[in-house]
């Protein structure tokens, strides 16, 4: 295991504003990656992966909440294709990577074809043990309460694994004062 960077992932799912239509699953349709160096704590880009759903469509819901369109997720690659270039051009069995919450390791899981090692870190959780929260709060809190702002659009893979990886980053920072 190699311990010079985290990978901090943020994945978008189909999704609807209720039950999902009959035959259609939750599935991966971006993948956000920011490397985060461990030495330094800062984020050394971010990366969009998009994946062609295959067992569900975009819905208007899900449209309005990370502005990915079908249109847009049609131009991605496959989940096995997507999580190939994890494996390859991140070396993600090979590194600890982290999200903000469960859902993310959780949807890998369903979906298969796990691309990770086995060493995960929930960064809602470490969050809220380092400032003694009462409970975990979502992203955008986290952020305000960080004092970091909200870069880029909430609920988009990339975006929203620039701003875990900064969250995760000063609390790297914080360890060494």
């Amino acid at each position: 295991m190699k311990l010079d960077r985290v990978l901090v992932v943020d994945v978008e799912a189909t999704c609807w504003d209720g039950d999902p239509p009959a035959g259609e699953t939750s599935e991966i349709i971006e993948i956000g990656v920011c490397e985060l160096d461990v030495e330094s704590g800062e984020r050394l880009g971010k990366h969009s992966i998009l994946v062609r759903p295959e067992r569900s469509t975009v819905s208007a819901f899900c449209t309005s909440l990370t502005t990915l369109t079908t249109e847009q997720v049609s131009t991605g690659v496959t989940y096995a294709e997507a999580c190939a270039v994890l494996r390859g051009q991140f070396r993600s069995r090979d590194r600890v990577w982290a999200s903000y919450g469960d859902y993310d390791r959780k949807q890998f899981e369903r979906q298969g074809n796990y691309p990770f090692g086995p060493r995960h870190v929930n960064v809602k959780t470490l969050f809220a043990l380092s400032r003694v929260l009462p409970r975990e709060v979502g992203l955008a809190e986290a952020l305000a309460v960080a004092g970091l702002p909200l870069e880029g659009t909430h609920h988009r893979g990339d975006d929203d694994a620039w701003n875990i990886a900064a969250l995760f980053g000063g609390i790297l920072r914080a360890t060494r004062r």
